[in-house]
């Protein structure tokens, strides 16, 4: 900085031409050689008019000048008198557009309030709200700097605030736009500039102690000058507050450092709860809104999962969410998904006026106007901010883009770990990298769980090219991999024991990159893809994901790669194939691996894999009808806890038992052994088993033909499934109310039960048969025959409810199906209920010899109403009256 731009050309402390012209020409944005361009003169002209070398311009340069700055009004008389070398009456000097300044009335000198107009914000409450009070809090910071990528709102949040706190400062609000390539002394003119005075000694005087915000927009374009007049700024104007925007921030003492995130978007899977629940989320509200001036049609039902995937894609970026919805002027909403989606990095934003509202003021037709924004894409935003990190920064952000969601300190240490420690146990703090990235506005930090850290889409995109384009990709990807089987290892003892909620939602959480993880080793690293498989088996079957888990399993064991893998670690992979077999009736199949593991295990010693596999087989040996084996397994499990002290493990084995009881009719027994499995549960504090106990303990009061009480203890264990999932467990419950229901002659509670069951809410056509029968319009509906889990039951409650109406030739073809689907199921009991009320309503001697076949082969005793009821049934036939049930 040179000694001239500390004082005035003219006595008295008034401005200068000199002064004016470069504070025009800054809040312009323009470079002198752009000015000299625009203006059709010279750029010596210019150097030498600032410069104060040129007392008295040509006319003709003037009036030149003048047009290429877009002077008006007074702005426009103050230059002409200063360069004629006149005395202007220091009119208030406005930002181009800017309102022009007005004047304090109580003030002897112009007090100016030059910003643009504040744009509509959306989802940036919090923001404002904390960003209004940091600035009109009397001891707060005197220098805030809002930092961020390009295109998330700084720009746009930060006139908002410094509109919304005018009234705070009486010493006035303005603002510059930094241009590119300005020196220090650039920067201070244009600041002094925007309040009407020359100098800065002239605006302390001018404010004379009165409060002033001073808004400093793209510090990134000049980040030393700024720094520079910034500190120079708040330490000779005391009244003075700045709040800058830019990339990164000034980087000066007593700095309050304020990262703006991109808006929230919908996680996956939110499109489904509706429209008005997907315009919770800022980023949709932005796009609707944004869409809303290119097309009169908001988005239809078949638009919101596209609409939801793409402010995903875009991060949440405002500018790069707005370029996207212009688009659909032309394309509806999953064409933009399937043209764009995969290719955001190449979206066009701008360097230039378009992400910064309000300062642009060119006509129309003049698109290339002085302030023409400079085109670029989301790829050149982010690799400004990408050039500003050292080597080593670059490497651990290419590392951190691996993680497709949140990540915690813990996952960030274990990824960064040096090269050469393959197992990640040599720590390297994380913290001053997550820092740095947050300040570069390059990290999105979200709640306060451990899983809060993010790299923004667009900028995890970037990275992952770099990381390609250095051939550090399958490494990083196959370290993010092992990563994640740490963690899913560590985190599988959790999901049976008293922390299983907490586990659940710890898998929950990450379940993106447990996904991407095992896709990737799958065909890089097999084993250590088997190894996360293995331990997933209990949280694929919590999330009803057991037809893919099991599919993943096969395949691991499958691959040659694997072969030679621990016999142990084969085990559990073989276990978990049959566990999540058995829960979509396909047990019968996995019978010989689980079988296979149970000796695995016991060849090596493993009590803890021998009481796994053996409660394993207490499933599905049931499900093929081998109920006595089934209960030597549950009896050899309660014998090994017990040996060993195992209390979870004893209180799986007495509600094994417990289900023995009840297929043998021994409902009394039942009771005990649950009231034990609860003690025990309780003793363990392993608050799952206590929920399955009780869920037991609604059938048993359903079977005692106590239904008021088995419909209250089944809703309470449905509230308490709520949090955890587990569809299996769930529809049994659902199950058991609802017949307890259909039975108790509630029917309307029983409907709202198989609606429950039947999400779909598939409509049931009428039977061919019944229809032929003369039932108009498919009246009464008969059911379908289908193969998933819930049909069997729902066909069971809807016979019941047709049973009770007196429609006995309906309840039949429930009935008939409900037998039919549950023939091949676990629940043999159900397929005993259905052919009771299947006997009840037709009296078919046929189906009585069906009946007492399938209470040989499952070794289930009818109990002791149904008994009552077949009597009652056979009787009333030979006496040639109705039956009653």
């Amino acid at each position: 900085m040179t000694p001239v731009h500390d004082r005035s050309r003219h006595p008295g402390g008034r401005t200068g031409l000199p002064e004016l012209l470069r504070g025009h020409r800054l809040a312009a944005g323009l470079t002198q050689a752009e000015l000299a361009a625009q203006a059709g003169v010279g750029v010596r002209t210019v150097r030498d008019l600032e410069r104060g070398r040129s007392s008295r311009p040509q006319r003709t340069t003037v009036e030149l000048l003048v047009g290429a700055l877009e002077l008006t009004g007074a702005a426009r008389s103050a230059f002409l008198a200063a360069a004629r070398g006149q005395a202007p009456a220091a009119p208030p000097v406005a930002l181009v557009g800017a309102p022009t300044a007005r004047l304090d009335a109580d003030h002897h000198v112009g007090t100016p309030v030059a910003l643009p107009l504040p744009v509509a914000l959306i989802g940036r409450d919090t923001d404002l709200a904390e960003l209004v009070g940091l600035l009109t809090d009397g001891r707060g910071p005197r220098l805030v700097s809002l930092v961020g990528l390009a295109g998330v709102g700084k720009t746009a949040l930060a006139l908002s605030v410094a509109h919304a706190v005018v009234d705070q400062y009486p010493g006035g609000a303005a603002g510059v736009l930094i241009g590119e390539g300005s020196d220090a002394a650039d920067v201070l003119a244009a600041s002094v500039a925007v309040f009407g005075v020359g100098r800065m000694p002239e605006l302390a005087a001018r404010l004379d102690g009165r409060p002033a915000l001073l808004l400093v927009d793209a510090a990134e374009r000049a980040p030393d000058a700024v720094a520079e007049t910034v500190h120079r700024l708040v330490g000779a104007v005391p009244s003075l507050r700045v709040l800058v925007t830019g990339r990164h921030p000034v980087g000066l003492p007593g700095e309050r450092v304020w990262p703006v995130s991109p808006l929230d978007v919908p996680p996956p899977g939110s499109e489904r709860v509706g429209p008005s629940a997907l315009a919770d989320y800022p980023a949709v509200a932005l796009f609707t809104a944004r869409l809303a001036q290119v097309r009169r049609e908001p988005p239809g039902p078949a638009e919101l999962p596209a609409l939801a995937a793409l402010v995903r894609r875009l991060g949440g970026l405002p500018l790069a969410i707005e370029l996207m919805a212009a688009r659909g002027r032309i394309l509806d909403l999953n064409e933009l998904l399937d043209r764009y989606g995969d290719h955001v990095l190449d979206l066009a934003t701008s360097s230039g006026t378009a992400e910064r509202p309000g300062w642009d003021t060119a006509e129309p037709s003049r698109p290339e106007g002085p302030r023409a924004a400079v085109a670029e894409t989301l790829r050149d935003a982010v690799a400004t901010s990408y050039r500003l990190l050292a080597p080593a920064e670059r490497a651990a952000l290419r590392r951190l883009a691996a993680f497709g969601n949140r990540w915690s300190v813990e996952l960030a240490e274990e990824v960064l770990a040096d090269d050469a420690d393959r197992d990640g146990t040599v720590a390297v703090d994380p913290v001053p990298l997550l820092d740095r990235f947050l300040e570069l506005g390059l990290l999105s930090v979200r709640g306060t769980g451990p899983f809060r850290f993010r790299l923004l889409d667009a900028v995890r995109d970037f990275a992952a090219e770099q990381a390609t384009g250095a051939g550090e990709l399958t490494a990083i990807r196959r370290r993010h991999a092992r990563v994640v089987a740490r963690l899913v290892a560590r985190t599988a003892p959790e999901l049976a024991g008293a922390d299983l909620p907490a586990a659940v939602h710890r898998l929950d959480e990450v379940s993106g990159d447990i996904s991407s993880a095992l896709a990737h080793a799958a065909v890089d690293d097999p084993l250590t893809a088997l190894r996360l498989a293995a331990a997933l088996s209990r949280w694929w079957r919590f999330r009803g994901r057991d037809v893919p888990g099991r599919q993943w399993l096969r395949r691991l064991l499958a691959d040659p790669r694997t072969a030679d893998a621990d016999p142990v670690l084969r085990a559990w992979a073989s276990l978990g194939v049959a566990r999540l077999a058995a829960e979509h009736g396909a047990g019968a199949e996995e019978v010989p691996a689980a079988l296979a593991a149970l000796a695995a295990f016991r060849d090596a010693g493993d009590v803890t894999g021998e009481v796994e596999a053996r409660a394993v087989l207490c499933a599905l040996l049931v499900a093929v009808g081998r109920h006595d084996e089934a209960r030597e397994q549950a009896e050899a499990v309660l014998a090994l806890a017990a040996r060993g002290g195992r209390v979870r493990d004893m209180a799986v084995a007495q509600n094994n038992l417990a289900w023995h009881d009840i297929r043998v009719g021994d409902l009394a027994a039942a009771r005990r052994r649950l009231a034990a499995v609860d003690r025990l549960a309780a003793q363990c504090g392993e608050q799952w088993l206590r929920v399955l106990a009780r869920a037991e303990l609604a059938e048993v009061s359903r079977l005692e033909g106590r239904y008021a009480d088995a419909v209250d203890q089944g809703r309470r264990v449905l509230a308490a499934l709520a949090d955890l999932g587990d569809p299996g467990h769930r529809r049994r419950v659902l199950g058991t109310v609802g017949l307890a229901l259909a039975r108790d002659g509630r029917p309307t509670e029983a409907a709202e039960v198989l609606a429950e069951l039947r999400p779909t809410a598939t409509p049931v056509p009428p039977s061919p048969r019944l229809g032929e029968a003369g039932w108009p319009g498919g009246a009464r509906r008969a059911p379908v025959r289908g193969t998933r889990p819930e049909d069997g039951i729902c066909a069971l409650i809807e016979g019941n409810l047709a049973l009770r109406r007196g429609d006995r030739e309906l309840a039949a073809e429930w009935f008939a199906a409900a037998a039919e689907a549950g023939a091949e199921g676990q629940h043999r009991r159900d397929v005993v209920e259905a052919l009771v009320g299947l006997a009840a309503s037709t009296a078919d001697p046929t189906v009585l010899d069906r009946l007492d076949g399938a209470c040989r082969r499952s070794g289930i005793r009818l109990l002791p109403q149904e008994e009552e009821l077949l009597y009652a049934l056979t009787a009333g036939r030979r006496g040639g009256g109705p039956a009653t049930t």
